[in-house]
């Protein structure tokens, strides 16, 4: 269906007159009554009545009249989803749990004003969400960048922008339960249980990389039941212990008195960066870049702990 026809007939019937109705839209008299005519022909009814004093909906026009608007509604918010200066700023995070989209949701609370759409991509490694950026399927991801600059598409841009700094998550009747605090070297010999990581991926390599500097063992094996039910197996095991990051967002029952313990000496750091597509017009990535630069504070602890591959 011609969403002009459509716009035609909304038109008309609201003014009363084919004539005022071709004013309105900026066409002759001639196109307005030939537009009509099509949308009649695709419809099989008659719209318009032509009287003394001007063209009225018949009952067939008085019945389509609500629909042809909700069609000019959807069609005109089809038509703003895929403008960068109108729709919303669409931002990719691999988990809704985790700091970058905690801190989505501060940027949110700090900036009601622009439109945010927050999602995951269904291939979540790196690659994909690098072709996302760079084709405009969204505006930015949150990534662990792995490859060095020179190896990105042209006009894609990372920058550093959140230190996630790690701890251990562990239950009530863990051995390490009672400590304030832990070194990773403290790990060492204890199971740290982490399903789900998928080969290939930026999160694969950074646990793959902390494992080799501490001499961990980190096990991905079994299927991962959601995070609830990770919780459920920490919170009755005496030697399970998982790795979350100190603003990840999860909870529990109280019951099951589930211990978040600092990692110090050193402190291992997930490297979030934000990647973006440096001609992208979206006016909300200028103003969450700027967010994220005001927010950042670069450490100056030589106590952390990055992967070789981090980027400063």
């Amino acid at each position: 269906m011609d969403v002009e026809a459509v716009r035609t007939f909304a038109t008309a019937a609201a003014l009363g007159q084919f004539q005022e109705a071709a004013i309105d839209l900026g066409v002759t008299q001639q196109a307005i009554s030939k537009r009509i005519a099509v949308l009649e022909r695709q419809l099989g009814v008659t719209l318009f009545t032509r009287t003394a004093r001007g063209a009225q909906l018949t009952i067939d026009g008085q019945a389509f009249l609500p629909h042809a608007r909700e069609l000019l509604r959807v069609a005109a918010r089809a038509t703003e989803s895929v403008q960068p200066g109108r729709r919303a700023l669409r931002v990719d995070v691999t988990n809704r749990r985790i700091a970058p989209a905690v801190i989505l949701h501060d940027f949110h609370r700090a900036h009601p004003e622009i439109d945010l759409d927050v999602v995951t991509l269904i291939d979540s490694d790196l690659t994909a969400a690098i072709a996302a950026v760079h084709d405009g399927t969204i505006d930015a991801s949150f990534r662990a960048v792995t490859v060095p600059p020179s190896q990105l598409p042209d006009g894609v841009a990372t920058v550093r922008a959140i230190d996630h700094r790690l701890e251990v998550l562990l239950g009530p009747h863990h051995p390490l339960a009672n400590a304030r605090e832990l070194a990773p070297s403290q790990l060492a010999g204890h199971r740290i249980w982490i399903p789900g990581i998928v080969e290939g991926t930026e999160w694969a390599t950074f646990y793959s990389d902390l494992a080799a500097a501490f001499d961990l063992t980190i096990d991905a094996l079994g299927p991962h039941f959601g995070d609830e039910a990770l919780m459920d197996q920490l919170a009755e095991s005496a030697d399970l212990a998982t790795l979350v990051g100190e603003r990840d967002r999860y909870l529990w029952p109280a019951h099951y008195d589930l211990r978040r313990i600092p990692l110090r000496g050193p402190t291992p750091i997930y490297p979030h960066s934000l990647i973006w597509l440096k001609a992208n017009p979206q006016p909300g990535l200028a103003e969450l870049r700027a967010y994220l630069a005001a927010i950042r504070m670069t450490s100056t602890d030589s106590d952390d702990w990055t992967p070789a591959w981090t980027a400063r």
